[in-house]
């Protein structure tokens, strides 16, 4: 389902679909000329390639709450099998076939049943999972990247981050994010976002007494 959706218009959060496109629209672009081999790289998404990630924002774009639902029932309840045959169903053929699955769901304002701003989170955090390992960088705008992050650090509905962040204090260098109390982790927002959803690689970019105790806690829940 792609396209627009009235009730998503002028529903909560109507305001940051327009985000959410510029984003996808913004990791399309850097997508278009990869070769086989970068899109079968390793993403940061634990046991996913590139290729495979991309799929993922593809189905999630692609679902409504009966889908999902459905799905979720045709499952039995097992979440990670309805996330793994939904990647499975938007895959296709070949990478350019994954590509172009893409590109038809960039204007999508359907979505499983979450806030809005956690369909901004998957969409910037899973395009970060493709970016980091093909060395690709992107200047969000930091108005974009603080609302994730403020999202992130209240939590735990998608990804395991306001139980990750407990006993610390997170404090952007590029913008007004902070939060929590306890030993300082600092860095940029992006940085703490990705750090706060359990992605090791973004602890190297951090700063403070904190830092270690974050790292040890990528990776789990």
């Amino acid at each position: 389902m792609t396209g627009s959706n009235p009730a998503a218009d002028r529903g909560p959060g109507a305001e940051v679909w327009p985000l959410i496109r510029a984003e996808r629209a913004a990791l399309l672009v850097d997508l278009e000329d990869l070769s086989d081999g970068q899109w079968a790289m390793p993403s940061l998404c634990s046991g996913l390639s590139v290729r495979e990630v991309l799929a993922h924002l593809t189905a999630a774009a692609s679902l409504n709450s009966v889908r999902w639902l459905a799905g979720v029932i045709r499952c039995r309840f097992d979440f990670d099998k309805q996330v793994a045959m939904r990647l499975a169903e938007q895959l296709g053929a070949s990478p350019a076939e994954t590509l172009d699955r893409f590109r038809r769901v960039v204007p999508s304002r359907s979505k499983p049943p979450l806030p809005v701003v956690a369909m901004l989170g998957e969409t910037i955090v899973h395009a970060e999972d493709i970016r980091r390992p093909l060395g690709v960088r992107r200047d969000y705008p930091i108005e974009t990247v603080t609302r994730v992050a403020e999202y992130y650090q209240g939590s735990d509905l998608v990804v395991v981050a306001k139980g990750r962040i407990g006993g610390l204090r997170l404090v952007a260098n590029d913008g007004p994010f902070k939060t929590g109390s306890g030993a300082l982790v600092s860095g940029s927002t992006l940085a703490l976002t990705m750090a706060m959803t359990g992605r090791e690689a973004y602890v190297d970019d951090l700063e403070g007494d904190g830092v270690e105790r974050l790292r040890e806690r990528c990776g789990t829940g």
